[in-house]
């Protein structure tokens, strides 16, 4: 699973980020193609608290454990 995303608060403008099959994760700059999309998403993590408008799968809100700043509008691909 890719997530391509622009936004404040990440270490790049734009960035990919990729979910391996194993559980782990990591990030690169820019755009990584190809994209198959699956949904696009809107997220504002403030604090501890993290809201998400996503196209497939609605509205969620989550909790994490450290505090954050973020607003990002991001891709969701395979």
């Amino acid at each position: 699973m890719k997530f391509i995303e622009l936004g404040i608060g990440n270490r790049w403008l734009i960035r990919t980020e990729t979910e391996l099959s194993d559980g782990t994760e990591f990030e690169e700059k820019g755009i990584i193609y190809p994209i198959k999309f699956q949904s696009l998403y809107l997220r504002f993590w403030i604090g501890k608290t993290v809201l998400i408008l996503d196209s497939k799968d609605g509205f969620k809100r989550t909790t994490k454990n450290r505090n954050e700043v973020k607003i990002i509008l991001g891709i969701k691909s395979l």
